[in-house]
Order: structure tokens, then C-alpha cells, then sequence
């Protein structure tokens, strides 16, 4: 193609930051800044929830507060929403890298072992991949329900309390069920990135892989209980 125009012409920045972004070395660099993104998300909004604990007042004024942030220079909502535009990107960000890093290892070897013996890699692969679709199936749900309120049985947005109550209501045990499986799928999905990462890091011996387990798993199994205890909490009646 020739270029008639200087100013048509794409700048050599944006062709090697481009090539860079597609490049294996920077998708696994874009995985990480955006699952860390994701991560630091999820921390933020867990120690939210257990505000539920303290009492409904204290939960409620909580969740206000999160819509004004930034008065008032911001709208009502408005820094929920850069925070909602900034994590669908971080998502789509991650969710593109790790299939095309995923498609790319495919390519690199075209023809299947006759004979293999099945590795954790694979099974950490198959869990990402299903818990991936679980997740994303629930992340659409939970603002159906507790965003937007349009599947709450309560659905006030003034009285998030009252909404979390009756989501997890012990006759709505569906929706506890399907909460905890798409916990349980985030806390696979960190345990696989938090090791991966850190075995990136520099964690290649024996022993700083046992210490990268053991972190994850920490990390994981913290991330869930934390999660966990609300719905649980309402079941058996120590939030209501």
C-alpha cells in the first residue's frame, strides 16, 4: 500500500505498540495488568460486602457512598460507572489475551501425542475455561440482581440490605448455589493466576514453587470465605 497522505500515515508508535500488544510476551503482559486489575477489584469489593455485618445502616450508607465518590465533580453513579467501564475493559483485555495465547499454544503443536499422560496443566486449563463461563454467566446476573435490581425480590436500590437479605433468602437457595459455584470458579481461577504469576516472578525452584502453592491457595481460599459468608450468613440467619 502506498501512502499519498503523511497525515493517512499510521505513526511507527502505534504500529510497534501495536505489534508489542499482539506479541506473546506482551499478551501475557496485558493478562497480567488486567487480571491484577480484576483482582484488586474483587479484594475491594469482598471487604465491601462484609460491611453487611456490622449492620444494615452501616451497609446501606456504605453502598450510597459508592455513588457519590467524586461529588461533585461526578454525577450520582458516575464513579461506579468509570469503575464499571474500566473492569469491562480490563476483562475483555484478559478474556482476549488468555484465548489467543491459548489458540497460539494450539497452533505451536498441531498434531496430539498419540499417547499422554494427563498433566495439571490440562486440568488447570479446562477448569479456567469452564469456570470462565460460569463466571461470566453470573457477573451478567448478579447486576441483573443486585445492580440494576430487575431479578431482587426486593429491588430498592435505597435499601441494599433489604436486597441482599432477600437474594439470599433460605427459599432462594438456587441463587446461593449458583453464587457459591461461581465463587468457587473465581477462587480456581485465582489460584491458577496468582502461581502462574508469581512462578513468572522467579519462583522456578522446588521450593519457591511449594511457596507459590501455598500463597495461592491462601489467597484463593481467603477470597472465597470472604464471599461466601454473606449468602451463608443469610441462610442460617446471622444477617437478617
Amino acid at each position: 500500500m502506498h501512502w499519498t497522505n503523511r497525515a493517512a500515515r499510521p505513526s511507527v508508535g502505534f504500529v510497534v505498540t501495536v505489534s508489542a500488544v499482539r506479541s506473546t510476551v506482551g499478551q501475557k503482559a496485558l493478562m497480567a495488568v488486567s487480571g491484577i486489575l480484576l483482582a484488586l477489584f474483587l479484594v475491594a469489593h469482598m471487604v465491601g460486602n462484609l460491611k453487611i455485618f456490622v449492620g444494615a445502616e452501616s451497609f446501606d450508607h456504605y453502598a450510597h457512598w459508592l455513588r457519590t465518590i467524586g461529588a461533585p465533580l461526578l454525577p450520582d453513579s458516575g464513579y461506579l460507572w468509570i469503575q464499571r467501564t474500566v473492569l469491562t475493559a480490563a476483562l475483555v483485555a484478559h478474556v482476549w489475551a488468555a484465548t489467543s495465547l491459548a489458540l497460539r499454544a494450539r497452533a505451536a503443536r498441531p498434531v496430539r501425542y498419540a499417547h499422554r499422560r494427563p498433566v495439571r496443566g490440562g486440568y488447570a486449563a479446562r477448569t479456567m475455561r469452564w469456570g470462565g463461563v460460569i463466571i461470566l454467566l453470573f457477573a451478567v446476573y448478579h447486576v441483573l440482581d443486585l445492580t440494576t435490581g430487575h431479578l431482587n425480590p426486593v429491588g430498592d436500590r435505597a435499601h441494599p440490605y433489604a436486597n441482599v437479605v432477600a437474594d439470599f433468602a433460605p427459599d432462594r437457595w438456587y441463587v446461593t448455589l449458583f453464587y457459591t459455584l461461581a465463587v468457587l470458579s473465581v477462587g480456581f481461577h485465582l489460584r491458577h493466576g496468582v502461581f502462574s504469576a508469581l512462578r513468572t516472578l522467579g519462583q522456578r525452584t522446588a521450593a519457591g514453587e511449594r511457596r507459590a502453592r501455598l500463597v495461592a491457595l491462601l489467597v484463593a481460599v481467603g477470597l472465597c470465605a470472604g464471599y461466601l459468608s454473606v449468602p451463608f450468613a443469610v441462610m442460617v440467619g446471622l444477617v437478617s
